[in-house]
């Protein structure tokens, strides 16, 4: 029998909820014919997104939401996505190389923050640093954040349908500017952010964070380069990486040995925010600068999903995403002191998805359900645990009066019997146990939408201040003890 103890007299603080973030970028099928559908369409929505996914969505708490990019926003003009629908441009994106689709600009910031308001998630824009000039971020910000009747471009957006201000809490100022952002140097980047934050100052009226460009996974010479050149010389929040599994076999026929190798890749997450979190404190000792992960996720090869390759980047889910999915919200668990923030990529039709959708279809992953069993930590106070059996996955937290744990099963075949004890607290007399368990390859699709769906939630008593729990093979359990 394995064990689990909750150390009640240590914890790293509050689970910040953004670290349940997500991520929609305009490539593929993430929009269109997937979030998107028009009013006009004959799929129910609210406002021409999916009713489906506006009410799975808002049922998870997404606490924020990033967009348009990732690399779309490289070449993005904010000011093809305002104003009448039918008078704007269709113009060439990011990805037009990759799947020779154009952008409608049907869904632009107006119907971007509409969604985020049904939804319930704080938006987070990642602004182009890379085509266009400060002024235009500047301009940006101006448009959607300053008061009514204050400025031309306030009362613009009166024009448009929002006199209020959208007073978006987040801001990026570039994205992946190592690569396809400029292929900047650290100290170069770290000079233009510095330049961008610095002019846009005076339009930051509601006190918006800035997110800065950080390194791609394992280069941590970006981060330390780029801390000791910005030497906190004006305003900012978070640096951002990014890191995706690598590929490891097909999305759902892949092998015993493959499953190991993804597992692996995704445990690396805890090493990556060690080796960042050791470069910034050189030039950042009181962590005033917090760690966010804007992309992360596992990237297999495309076309396992409906669209059969129509859709960029679109990939099956299956209980293997699922198991990987709880491993790393684990991990930004027990890291709260120093992720503030992270955004699974992406929201649909795409990479690590929560949602496929086409035509009048539209499914949950695999994915969708963790976040649903973990929704309890956003905003909990974190709780040290120690567990025996290095193969298991945990985190804790307690919120209003509920202890939250979540065990995630990184074996391929072999359940795992557990004891889930407290050290220096009370663990409560009452648990309601919840299983998220599956063949490690199954997954949901439009003509099987529940063969991936969590149990029943069993309620069980704590005896003697012990709580014995069965995680099985490539399973995910939930245990919330009152």
């Amino acid at each position: 029998m394995e064990k689990i103890c909750l150390i009640g007299c240590e914890s790293r603080g509050v689970i910040a909820p953004e670290i349940y973030g997500h991520f929609a970028e305009h490539i593929g099928g993430v929009y269109y014919d997937g979030l998107w559908v028009g009013e006009d369409s004959p799929v129910e929505n609210i406002r021409g997104f999916r009713k489906f996914i506006v009410e799975k969505f808002r049922a998870i708490h997404p606490p924020v939401l990033r967009w348009p990019g990732g690399c779309f926003a490289e070449t993005y003009n904010w000011r093809d996505g305002i104003g009448p629908r039918e008078c704007r441009p269709k113009t060439v994106n990011w990805w037009y190389n990759y799947d020779h689709r154009v952008e409608s600009n049907a869904v632009g910031a107006h119907e971007f923050m509409d969604f985020c308001e049904q939804v319930g998630a704080r938006p987070y824009v990642a602004a182009n640093i890379t085509a266009q000039t400060p002024m235009d971020m500047r301009s940006f910000m101006e448009y959607l954040n300053m008061p009514e009747n204050t400025t031309t471009l306030a009362a613009e957006r009166a024009e448009n349908g929002h006199p209020a201000p959208f007073d978006v809490p987040y801001f990026g100022i570039g994205n992946e500017n190592w690569g396809g952002g400029g292929n900047m140097t650290p100290e170069q980047y770290a000079r233009e952010y510095v330049k961008y934050a610095t002019i846009c100052g005076s339009v930051n009226v509601n006190g918006a964070k800035y997110i800065a460009c950080g390194a791609d996974s394992w280069n941590v010479d970006w981060t330390e380069r780029f801390m000791r050149e910005f030497a906190h010389r004006c305003p900012i929040w978070g640096l951002a990486f990014h890191y995706y599994c690598g590929r490891a076999g097909d999305p759902v026929s892949f092998t015993r040995e493959e499953w190991d190798t993804l597992i692996a890749k995704a445990s690396q997450m805890e090493t990556l925010i060690e080796r960042h979190n050791a470069a910034m404190l050189a030039h950042d000792p009181d962590k005033r600068i917090k760690i966010v992960v804007d992309e992360w996720g596992c990237w297999h090869p495309d076309g396992s999903g409906p669209s059969g390759g129509y859709n960029l980047f679109e990939q099956q889910s299956t209980m293997r995403d699922a198991v990987i999915t709880a491993l790393t919200l684990n991990i930004f668990n027990n890291h709260c002191d120093r992720i503030a923030m992270a955004n699974v990529a992406q929201l649909c039709n795409n990479l690590h998805c929560l949602f496929l959708a086409g035509g009048e279809h539209a499914i949950v992953t695999p994915t969708y359900h963790v976040y649903d069993l973990y929704k309890g930590h956003q905003g909990g106070e974190q709780i040290e645990v120690a567990v025996t059996d290095k193969s298991l996955s945990v985190s804790a937290s307690e919120k209003d009066g509920v202890i939250t744990v979540t065990a995630a099963n990184t074996n391929y075949d072999k359940a795992i019997d557990v004891e889930i004890s407290a050290f220096a607290r009370e663990l409560g007399t009452t648990a309601e146990i919840t299983v998220l368990a599956a063949d490690p390859h199954a997954h949901n699709t439009f003509e099987n939408p529940d063969a991936v769906v969590p149990g029943a939630a069993q309620t069980c008593s704590v005896g003697g201040g012990v709580l014995a729990v069965t995680v099985p093979a490539s399973g995910i359990v939930r245990i919330e003890i009152r």
